[in-house]
């Protein structure tokens, strides 16, 4: 079954179920499935073409499901923009996927705007009134509530999402109407089993890795109780109001969710709590275990592959050997191997680089041949460049990264990209950039400065001159102004250097 095969399913059989809810709106199985049919008619009577890649600039509303269930059917591929990311960023990610329309949210018209005037030729189509454009919302009132029909095939690809994960520039893994399908069937396979009346909270943005959930409820007629972003008491007072059975965090959001008294909070039928996207604090596993119980679950995956190459189970969390700092045992659909720089198994025991074989891993990124040269190793094998470790028990630990990506707040946060931008500052003679421990964000931004002579530059400037350039979430926490940077005999910048000592007496998560 395709992935659009899945969406006409789940409509079939749950009709006039609750599916959508949002604030104190809601849209059954058979509003949703029409209403993605008449925003596909819109986009197809506007001229869209199978294949052709659309962009989306929305965030969480009641109109985030229909709007993706309607590229399907209207044979288009989605490129989420994340909202949170540069104008400069979102123009070379449109520039990079060819993209010729943008569909937004009418908080985010102004964004629009600046895009069109960067952009020769994108068309912008706004969600609502108050943009530049057409208004779906408006046209799709008058159009067919037939569904298109169009033909679907395996290889053909839904979806451009953009990361810049293990190589530091933003590039797009793309995921086909097959591999798309295997993602819900690996999540219902390993991580949940959803019922008809259960509901997952969604405050997560649905383009990440909260929107793979969506399908396998779909399909199973659960619910998605939607909300527009993380506030802890927001979220905390919405788990009893809409009877959520299912919840889906990073580390940060669950951390937060305690410090508001979480741990004391009425949490009703909630009797699952999934985890992943970044290193999870023991201490924050264990006092959320200690609130709520052993309903926790852990997936490890990547963008690439997703959602999970392994899982730590909830009763993997507890008795006095858990296994908490571990990231799971291998999904029942995924092999995986550790191997060395050659690509050659390592011994037992041994680290290596985590290869995965796997019905669910994207086709390859966009535009790219020599990176998918690098990543991908022949008879189905991709490279995840996370370095792990097997124990005597088949539980799976990462050790390190052949990258040195930050993860801050689930976030994916390259040194390369804040070097770069800290580099354009004409103060700046050499810079690097670490993660650091952060209680809040598990990781913070922390750069080392060496300032040009005869100049000076202060920790404030710097960190708006980046904030000018990248997304917040990738502007230093922290500058340290040094005489000079570590390096190896051939120049390389040594960041274990740097970071060990800032990680010196606190167990890093991995």
């Amino acid at each position: 079954m395709l992935t659009v095969d899945m969406v006409r399913a789940g409509a079939r059989r749950h009709r006039d179920r609750a599916a959508i809810r949002y604030g104190d709106r809601s849209l059954t199985f058979r509003q949703v499935d029409e209403a993605a049919n008449r925003m596909a008619n819109v986009l197809l009577g506007i001229g869209v073409e199978p294949g052709e890649r659309i962009g989306l600039l929305v965030g969480n509303g009641l109109w985030t499901v229909p709007l993706d269930f309607a590229c399907l059917k209207a044979g288009a591929c989605r490129v989420p923009l994340n909202a949170r990311l540069s104008l400069d960023e979102h123009a070379r990610m449109l520039t990079d996927a060819g993209v010729r329309r943008l569909v937004h949210e009418t908080s985010l018209a102004g964004r629009a705007g600046e895009l069109t005037e960067r952009l020769d030729g994108l068309q912008t189509i706004s969600l609502g009134d108050g943009g530049g454009g057409p208004d779906l919302l408006e046209h799709m009132r008058v159009a067919s509530a037939a569904d298109p029909g169009l033909p679907a095939r395996p290889d053909d690809v839904i979806l451009a999402l953009y990361t810049s994960g293990t190589t530091g520039t933003l590039k797009a893994a793309q995921h086909t109407q097959a591999s798309y399908a295997a993602i819900v069937v690996n999540i219902l396979t390993n991580l949940l089993d959803p019922a008809r009346d259960d509901v997952m909270l969604h405050a997560a943005p649905l383009i990440h890795a909260s929107g793979t959930f969506v399908l396998p409820f779909w399909l199973r007629g659960g619910q998605a109780a939607v909300l527009d972003g993380f506030d802890p008491q927001a979220y905390l007072a919405a788990i009893p109001r809409h009877g959520v059975t299912h919840a889906n965090l990073v580390p940060t959001m669950l951390q937060m969710l305690m410090a508001a008294g979480g741990g004391a909070a009425e949490t009703g039928r909630l009797r699952s709590v999934i985890y992943g996207a970044s290193p999870m604090p023991r201490p924050v596993i264990e006092e959320a275990m200690a609130a709520w119980g052993p309903i926790f679950s852990q997936y490890y995956g990547q963008t690439e592959a997703p959602l999970c190459l392994s899982v730590l189970a909830p009763e993997d969390h507890v008795g006095a050997d858990a296994p908490l700092g571990s990231c799971g045992q291998p999904s029942v659909d995924a092999e995986i191997k550790l191997i060395d720089e050659h690509g050659a198994d390592v011994a037992a025991g041994r680290p290596g680089e985590i290869a995965v074989r796997a019905p669910f891993a994207m086709a390859g990124y966009l535009g790219a041949p020599e990176l998918n040269a690098s990543t991908f190793l022949g008879d189905g094998w991709l490279r995840t460049r996370d370095v792990a470790r097997f124990d005597d028990r088949g539980f799976m630990y990462l050790v390190d990264r052949t990258s040195d990506m930050i993860v801050s707040g689930a976030y994916n946060v390259y040194p390369r990209e804040v070097e770069d931008a800290l580099h354009a500052h004409p103060a700046v003679a050499e810079c690097a950039v670490v993660g650091a421990p952060d209680e809040r964000w598990v990781e913070a931004v922390v750069a080392f400065v060496v300032p040009r002579p005869e100049t000076q530059v202060t920790e404030a400037e710097l960190t708006e001159h980046v904030r000018a350039r990248l997304a917040g979430y990738k502007v230093p926490k922290r500058v340290e102004f040094v005489a000079g940077i570590p390096k190896s005999g051939v120049g390389k910048i040594l960041r274990r250097e740097l970071r060990d000592p800032l990680w010196a007496g606190v167990e890093r998560a991995r």
